[in-house]
């Protein structure tokens, strides 16, 4: 089973996926987890990679199809893959099409994560944690139970990420809408793309995406 994840940044992807590969025997390949893989293990593609990503600039399309393939040529130990994270623009969702044919492979489902713009910025803008244990928290969902301490260790130092600000989630779902969001109508045409809502909670986007997979 080859699955793929559709979803503006902090939809979610990454906790989703990460539930599927434990439920469904599927590995989890996400284009930064591939790119440091490959870095770090030398290959001729990973150190081009890597030679890219320390002057700054963005991986080419056909150097992110290459370690993909790479990746997948190795082989799973699970019934399958998911992609979280990529395709992200036509190209590479054009791209990933040929490489899945000349493999003798097709996707089996893409599953689009739809949520409201402002509520996923002040879902986004409101996050920070412990800076002791990493304990996540919510300004609005999830606050300590005792002000200015964290449940878990007790610590009194918290942490935001810096690029949880209103400024870069803006342009970040912007060069979605742009780039990404097209091959949402790209993969219906297909007949393969299954749509859930990603507003909901954990667990309620959990299972109906679990839903859509088993309805095929």
């Amino acid at each position: 089973m080859i699955l793929v994840l559709l979803g503006p940044p902090g939809a979610g992807k990454g906790t989703q996926a990460a539930l599927l590969e434990s439920e469904l025997s599927l590995v989890k390949l996400s284009t930064g987890d591939i790119l440091r893989a490959a870095v770090a293990a030398g290959s001729d593609l990973g150190r081009k990679a890597g030679d890219i990503m320390e002057r700054g600039q963005l991986v080419p399309d056909d150097l992110v199809i290459g370690l993909i393939a790479e990746r997948l040529e190795a082989g799973s130990e699970g019934s399958g893959f998911i992609l979280d994270g990529f395709p992200r623009t036509m190209a590479q969702a054009e791209a990933l099409d040929r490489l899945l044919a000349e493999r003798g492979e097709k996707l089996d489902a893409v599953v689009e994560m739809r949520v409201n713009d402002e509520a996923l910025v002040r879902r986004i803008i409101g996050r920070f944690s412990c800076a002791a244990c990493g304990e996540g928290y919510h300004e609005d969902f999830k606050m300590p139970k005792v002000p200015g301490v964290c449940d878990r260790c007790g610590s009194t130092e918290f942490v935001r990420r810096r690029d949880d600000n209103e400024e870069t989630v803006r342009q970040r779902l912007t060069a979605y809408h742009a780039q990404t969001e097209p091959l949402i109508d790209y993969y219906e045409r297909q007949g393969k793309l299954k749509t859930v809502d990603g507003m909901a909670g954990i667990e309620e986007v959990h299972q109906a995406i679990a839903r859509a997979v088993e309805a095929g």
